[in-house]
């Protein structure tokens, strides 16, 4: 089990790192993380919703996602509440005092969920939530160190000497363990070192003179690799880099993201960021709205107040202004229904917004359901919808959304559904205007389609004469991630001792 000093440490990455290891050395290995709190989550095969992380980690151990790997799901839907997916199906919008009541009653399907994956893997690969000691937070917890009691795991602790205070964080954690929580520890691990490691020969001999544990790992930062991520953390990164972002004046298509208060699943633009010929920047203000080629509206865990923030803000009077002036608007699930007349949640799902009057891009309205729609589906870009310039490419991909859209007589349907959690069906979903200038979808994953995602970009790059830079023809999304987990592994192999952790868990 990784455990942690506090989040963003890199508990994620390793756990992901040694299923990779533990895969290549034979094993077959799961992961496992019994709460997650995430802005990006995934639908399995059998159309259960599960934190991204987890998923990261399977693929990393070659294996499907299955919501066993996390039973407990938490999604935002304002500051102070959440809602609660078990063993990946909502079972409410709880505030954080109800859900304290509420988490004596997921004891045992934490058990459970974890039981099943012991008894069909060699090795679970357990993974904290952020800071393991939080002494405030003990008596509910069900996912660190009672986690790690109820597994009777063997624990490494992961400290980020990057942010500074390591000797602190990681004997500190240490000292605020019982003895019996103690003898669990088999060592330490130091991450995203900067510099040269024989600097920290010295704290490494304080750390273990001092603990009595060995640091088992001293593991340099990587800019290399990169690994799809899922928590504001790591969307704040983006938003800095993008801060600095060449959009605007690059000879690269560039595709601006908007970065919506209760923004979800933003993976689903990562494939871009590995495209040669593209520039993603993530902005939050109507100032760079005429910096793109195209922008996103991503997924939403609220739609109906991030729909009022785009109004509030001007986002939402600069999308149209972008539009009439030639540019390329797209939404994605809560995007998608805020390109429509009008959003309805009389049901109270979401907030307490009764409806929002939407961008009035595309002839539709969507109501709010307490229902929600998961499943892995397979699609076609329908002949008409072609004539805007896309190709009739099949594309993979998931839906989660509590929505219901309803097109007007003019719309334009963009897919037909053939496959919805293996079952050959025949529904249409998504709009576009005829030109293609404006369209959504609420098929999360559509871009991952390599000929979807390329046609998408060639049509960018003739509208806005930017062809002189070109695409990555070769570039397979699937193959690239494959490859991180390959370089991960290798990089986590060579700073960290396998040897030492595989005798301790007597392997």
């Amino acid at each position: 089990m990784f455990l942690g000093t506090g989040s963003d440490v890199g508990k994620s990455v390793l756990a992901a790192a040694y299923c990779r290891i533990l895969k290549d050395d034979g094993f077959r290995v799961a992961p496992f993380k019994a709460q997650n709190m995430a802005l990006n989550s995934f639908i399995t095969p059998e159309g259960g919703e599960m934190g991204r992380a987890q998923v990261v980690q399977a693929e990393a151990a070659g294996v499907a996602p299955h919501v066993d790997m996390n039973p407990v799901l938490l999604k935002p839907t304002c500051q102070m509440g959440s809602q609660v997916i078990v063993r990946g199906r909502p079972v409410g919008n709880y505030s954080a005092s109800e859900y304290y009541q509420f988490k004596k009653e997921l004891v045992s399907v934490v058990r459970e969920s974890y039981e099943r994956l012991a008894g069909r893997y060699d090795i679970i690969v357990l993974e904290g939530a952020g800071s393991a000691v939080e002494l405030n937070l003990k008596a509910h917890d069900i996912v660190n160190l009672s986690m790690a009691a109820m597994a009777d795991a063997r624990c490494v602790l992961v400290g980020d000497i990057d942010r500074g205070g390591i000797f602190a964080a990681l004997l500190g954690s240490t000292m605020l363990m019982t003895p019996e929580e103690r003898a669990r520890m088999i060592g330490y691990m130091v991450n995203k070192l900067r510099g040269d490691p024989r600097l920290f020969e010295s704290g490494i001999e304080i750390i273990e003179s001092r603990s009595g544990l060995p640091v088992l790992g001293v593991i340099p930062h990587f800019d290399h690799i990169a690994l799809q991520e899922e928590d504001s953390v790591a969307l704040r990164r983006r938003m800095e880099r993008g801060a600095l972002g060449r959009a605007g004046g690059s000879a690269r298509v560039s595709i601006g993201v908007v970065r919506l208060p209760f923004i979800s699943n933003y993976t689903d633009f990562d494939c871009f960021e590995q495209e040669s010929g593209v520039d993603l920047v993530y902005f939050d203000g109507p100032r760079r709205v005429f910096d793109f080629d195209a922008i996103i509206l991503p997924g939403s865990k609220n739609t109906l107040e991030d729909l009022d923030y785009l109004k509030r803000t001007g986002l939402a009077e600069g999308l149209v202004a972008f539009l009439k002036s030639g540019g390329t608007v797209v939404g994605l699930c809560g995007g998608y229904q805020m390109l429509g007349r009008m959003v309805r949640d009389p049901h109270g799902v979401e907030s307490g917004l009764l409806q929002v009057q939407g961008l009035g891009l595309l002839d539709m309205e969507t109501e709010m359901f307490p229902d929600k729609i998961t499943s892995q589906v397979e699609a076609e870009v329908l002949e008409a919808a072609a004539m805007g310039g896309f190709v009739n490419e099949r594309v993979q991909g998931y839906e989660i959304h509590m929505g219901r859209s309803t097109p007007g007589a003019g719309a334009q349907p963009l897919f037909r559904i053939s496959r919805r959690d293996g079952l050959t069906v025949d529904f249409q979903d998504g709009l576009s205007s005829a030109d293609g200038r404006v369209w959504g979808t609420y098929i999360h994953g559509v871009f991952d389609s390599d000929p979807f995602r390329r046609s998408f970009l060639r049509v960018l790059q003739s509208r806005s004469g930017k062809q002189e830079v070109p695409l990555a023809e070769g570039y397979s999304y699937a193959e690239w991630k494959e490859r991180q987990y390959e370089l991960l592994a290798e990089h986590v192999r060579r700073h960290t001792d396998v040897r030492r952790i595989y005798d301790a868990m007597g392997l």
